[in-house]
């Protein structure tokens, strides 16, 4: 990672943008939030190189201007994906690569088994967060349209893995699991068609 230029597109609090920073990385962070932009330069220091944006709009980059493109549980966020990833696309550099995690859309039908998997939808869940109620809008989508989304912005998909938990994850920590099955997220390496 030491020296390379990474842009952490929905960086939220900068976990991530931190942890690249630590082993070398020069990040660049980008939210649509306000609040999570202040959280993230409080984590990174002020002269951290964090930003709002929303990447419905174009990016305020140059063509190129990175390595790495970090993508971390924020498309599922989005309805439409074509013009987000053709930015993301654009911004790369030659020979370089986004990484994208999302929601599996393997769990969408089993907690919503009425729920049709292959149509995008916008669904709603509550979720608590440091004791404040909070309720997050997702669009799920299934992995043909995500892969056909890739594809449309001119990336293929090198990698794609399926995460399970450690054996030392604390049970806590984990949602409630139908079978030993866990079903949580996918993450994507996408490379320059």
């Amino acid at each position: 990672m030491t020296g390379l230029a990474v842009l952490d597109a929905g960086c939220g609090s900068g976990p991530l943008a931190s942890a690249l920073h630590e082993r070398g990385a020069r990040v660049t962070g980008l939210d649509a939030s306000a609040a999570m932009v202040g959280l993230a330069r409080r984590r990174l220091g002020q002269d951290a190189d964090v930003r709002v944006g929303d990447l419905r709009e174009p990016l305020p980059f140059d063509d190129g201007a990175f390595d790495l493109v970090v993508a971390s549980l924020v498309l599922h966020y989005l309805q439409d994906w074509s013009g987000p990833l053709a930015e993301l696309r654009r911004v790369l550099r030659p020979g370089g690569r986004v990484l994208v995690s999302v929601n599996h859309p393997g769990a969408y039908p089993i907690v919503y088994p009425r729920a049709d998997y292959f149509a995008l939808t916008e669904y709603s869940e509550d979720y608590t967060f440091a004791g404040q109620k909070a309720v997050l809008t997702f669009w799920h989508r299934p992995l043909s349209a995500m892969a056909e989304a890739f594809a449309g912005a001119g990336l293929r998909i090198s990698t794609i893995t399926e995460p399970s938990p450690t054996p030392d994850t604390p049970a806590e920590l984990l949602p409630p699991m139908r079978g030993r099955a866990f079903i949580g997220f996918l993450f994507f390496v996408l490379e320059p068609a």
